[in-house]
């Protein structure tokens, strides 16, 4: 895959978040990973790459004595991974903002600069949902707004934060987000990792905190950040005993969809105009990667970094905030802020979500 860069932060901002997201931030220990080395051929159904994360009580109350509202309040979006630190994906061009440069006709990369982005047309209010918007509060509830939820997480010595959703598992621990909340691509593991579902304004978790125990990754991109296979699912801890998928329930999950048609995409967008604190959606229909660099389908959506993972849904029910998960919020294009692109849901990903979970 060509290299991508980071979603660029104006310098204002970073100034005034940098320090403070950093202070305290230890990644903690980290565990051995396990993967699969397959043959090529058979690479897409079987190559699976697992880290083992908070496998102890000690472990994950040592996590979530970590996430004080203050850090809660201080972490970054995940985008910003590549502008905070001297390392990330591939010495730090990384497109876990959200944003790749364009390439030109010839499939090169195109040397662009990132220009601040710019929103003129959202919506930070909705009073019912709409079939068609780039990016609107969600304020109807249902059972979207219970099992979406924000991620926190640290890698490189800072503070993150994600999006990702639960979905309906055997073990009722898993949850799906962005490859690159997980992992930064052929970079290290993120540490501290905590899901907080129907998350709410001023750090609300009004359905318990789940540290991840297990996290799964594919081959693709653990050793080379394929954004084809930017997806990550991770197995929870119990909070309170209970689990995740019995406090909050779980939308359902499809793999090798039909391409097109109409989708609902969610998340916690951080960056500006957004704050994280609200649940933003977009919806309208689907289309194909112009630029034929990867596989993903593109959603009209402006939200910015901080939604990464969130889950896009098709066949979704507004009334009851019901749907089947289909792909996830992963990158932009640098000519194109105004949409989203997230990875097709094909046998790697049904192999990926399949050992989660068992696990």
């Amino acid at each position: 895959m060509t290299l991508s860069t980071p979603l660029l932060a104006a310098a204002p901002l970073l100034a005034g978040l940098i320090g403070p997201a950093l202070l305290g931030a230890a990644p903690g220990p980290q565990q051995a990973d396990r993967s699969a080395v397959v043959p090529a051929h058979t690479a897409r159904r079987s190559d699976i790459v697992e880290h083992v994360a908070a496998r102890t009580a000690a472990d994950q109350r040592r996590v979530l004595d970590y996430w004080t509202p203050e850090r809660m309040a201080k972490a970054l979006p995940i985008g910003l991974l590549g502008v905070v630190t001297d390392g990330g994906l591939l010495g730090g061009l990384t497109g876990r903002a959200g944003v790749r440069t364009t390439p030109d006709l010839t499939g090169r990369q195109a040397d662009l600069t990132v220009p601040r982005k710019l929103m003129g047309s959202h919506q930070l209010t909705a009073a019912r949902p709409d079939s068609s918007t780039i990016g609107s509060r969600w304020v109807t509830g249902g059972l979207v707004a219970k099992t979406t939820g924000r991620v926190f997480l640290t890698l490189a010595g800072a503070d993150f934060v994600c999006s990702a959703s639960t979905v309906k598992s055997a073990n009722r621990d898993v949850v799906v987000t962005a490859g690159h909340c997980v992992k930064d691509g052929a970079g290290e593991w993120a540490a501290n990792w905590t899901f907080v579902p129907g998350y709410r304004m001023g750090g609300g978790h009004p359905y318990g905190q789940y540290t991840a125990r297990r996290m799964f990754v594919a081959g693709p991109w653990s050793r080379s950040g394929d954004d084809n296979h930017d997806v990550g699912m991770v197995a929870l801890a119990t909070s309170g005993g209970r689990h995740v998928a019995d406090v909050v329930g779980t939308q359902e999950i499809v793999f090798n969809p039909a391409r097109g048609g109409q989708a609902f995409g969610f998340g916690y967008p951080a960056d500006p105009p957004y704050d994280g604190d609200h649940l933003v959606y977009c919806a309208g229909r689907l289309k194909d990667d112009p630029y034929g660099q990867t596989r993903d389908q593109g959603l009209g959506c402006d939200m910015t970094a901080g939604s990464s993972g969130g889950p896009w849904m098709t066949r979704f029910d507004p009334a009851t905030g019901k749907g089947v998960i289909m792909s996830l919020s992963s990158f932009k294009y640098s000519d194109d802020r105004r949409t989203m692109y997230g990875p097709y849901f094909g046998d790697a990903a049904r192999a990926l979500f399949n050992t989660a979970e068992r696990a």
